[in-house]
């Protein structure tokens, strides 16, 4: 509970979040963490290499340096943090593609939320002129910092998903399966499995090029489709990573109706999506979890559910779920099987 008097304050720091993102982005786009990957630098010293001004350098990692992204020293240089590390170009699960995200397309869309709240219209939308995949196909750039953002998001939980998944043999199915990073490391870890990965064309170019890296070219097919309409059949594991809370209640159920269509009676369907607390215990959904609601009503048409949100579309899918399986990150792996009494349409 917050305190009446604290209340005010903390309001007006919510309220500059935005100002803090800006820094954020502005420190990795110019380069700030990878200049001090070797060791302190003063402000003077950071500004000559990052064509910048030292005073106006100074007064930004003096500011993120009260937020732990860099720590200044006692003789006025800034070091490093482990949190602000995580903006380095070659850190583990780099922050910094979502960092440029942010700075560019997706904060634009952010901006319109007043819109997308009267007409139901992601911001995106209004702000591009076009839904985000499409914006993706035209701008190959972007589409590489998109893709570079999912991969390392992934890296962070890799192994966890790994172990909710369990022992995978057979065949893998992962729908809207990106650039390949979480086939290609199942498949890795289960020698015995086979994989298919299917997602657009434009997408399917840079998975084959991650397959082909970790040498998989023998196990697993790429295929360019459309989800809503058909998916691969005759596979023993569907994976659907992250896909889901990207669309609305119906185009859920056409998608997972499409998996239901290509499955067999004894095939196993693995659902893995940020969970949100129920509408009678809002208070359970985590922040980030929150915030990433209101990116998918910003960016996208989806939101984030509930575990009864997500019974719910099984249940309208011809599914029951088994199993659900947590991980860090308010983050589940919902197990589900094809319901013997509903006939797919």
């Amino acid at each position: 509970m917050i305190g009446t008097s604290s209340a005010p304050l903390q309001m007006r720091e919510m309220l500059y979040g935005a100002l803090l993102s800006r820094a954020l982005c502005t420190a990795a786009i110019m380069g700030v963490p990878d200049a001090l990957a070797d060791g302190p630098r003063s402000a003077d010293e950071l500004a000559a290499e990052l064509d910048a001004v030292p005073d106006a350098l100074g007064q930004l990692l003096r500011t993120l340096s009260a937020f732990e992204v860099f720590e200044r020293l006692p003789d006025g240089a800034y070091a490093l943090t482990p949190l602000g590390a995580t903006l380095r170009t070659d850190a583990p699960g780099t922050a910094r593609p979502t960092a440029l995200l942010v700075d560019g397309v997706m904060g634009a869309s952010w901006a319109a939320l007043r819109t997308t709240l009267r007409t139901g219209r992601p911001g995106f939308e209004d702000v591009h002129g076009m839904s985000l995949f499409d914006y993706l196909d035209q701008h190959p750039a972007v589409r590489e910092t998109f893709d570079h953002s999912q991969a390392a998001d992934l890296q962070l939980s890799l192994e966890h998903i790994r172990s909710a998944v369990g022992p995978a043999g057979g065949t893998i199915v992962d729908v809207g399966g990106g650039d390949g990073t979480l086939l290609a490391y199942l498949l890795t870890n289960s020698p015995d499995a086979r994989g298919v990965l299917m997602d657009t064309q434009a997408t399917t170019v840079r998975a084959k090029g991650v397959l082909a890296a970790a040498g998989l070219e023998e196990r697993a097919q790429v295929v360019a489709g459309d989800f809503f309409e058909v998916v691969p059949d005759d596979g023993d594991l569907y994976l659907l990573r992250e896909i889901l809370h990207d669309w609305d209640d119906s185009q859920c159920v056409g998608i997972l109706g499409a998996c239901r269509k290509a499955m067999k009676p004894d095939t196993r369907l693995v659902i893995i999506e940020r969970i949100a607390a129920d509408d009678d215990n809002a208070a359970g959904t985590s922040r980030m979890t929150a915030l990433m609601d209101l990116y998918m009503l910003s960016v996208l048409r989806g939101q984030e559910r509930s575990l009864g949100d997500f019974d719910r579309l099984l249940s309208a899918s011809g599914f029951v779920r088994t199993s659900i399986s947590r991980m860090p990150g308010q983050v589940v792996a919902i197990e589900a099987a094809p319901d013997p009494g509903h006939c797919p349409g």
